[in-house]
């Protein structure tokens, strides 16, 4: 699936399910919520923290599913067409990133 039927899809959802988009700065608290969420799992799963018994259960892959649900309101409801921006920005990294990281001694 495209980023572009996932923007359709989360329009469609809102207009059949969600009534109406919540305010920009709402799903920025929001986004800001769920990534929250993502770095707690991380950080028990992965890092040096113990994971407490009720984050155990959490699913990771739900979690970032959050992130990008409200990423995509937000681009819906701002007017941008997040393929298009993530296809130039993916241009960019790849034009000023690749000679770098492939020198980088501390990736290897």
């Amino acid at each position: 699936m495209s980023i572009k039927q996932s923007q359709q899809d989360v329009d469609n959802w809102i207009k059949n399910h969600g009534v109406r988009y919540f305010n920009e700065l709402t799903n920025m608290a929001q986004l800001t919520e769920e990534v929250g969420e993502v770095a707690r799992i991380i950080a028990r799963r992965y890092g040096e923290q113990s994971e407490k018994e009720s984050d155990k259960n959490k699913d990771l892959g739900e979690e970032l599913a959050d992130v990008m649900f409200v990423v995509l309101c937000l681009a819906n409801q701002t007017g941008i067409d997040l393929q298009e921006a993530f296809n130039k920005k993916l241009d960019i990294k790849t034009k000023r990133d690749h000679d770098r990281h492939h020198a980088n001694k501390k990736l290897k």
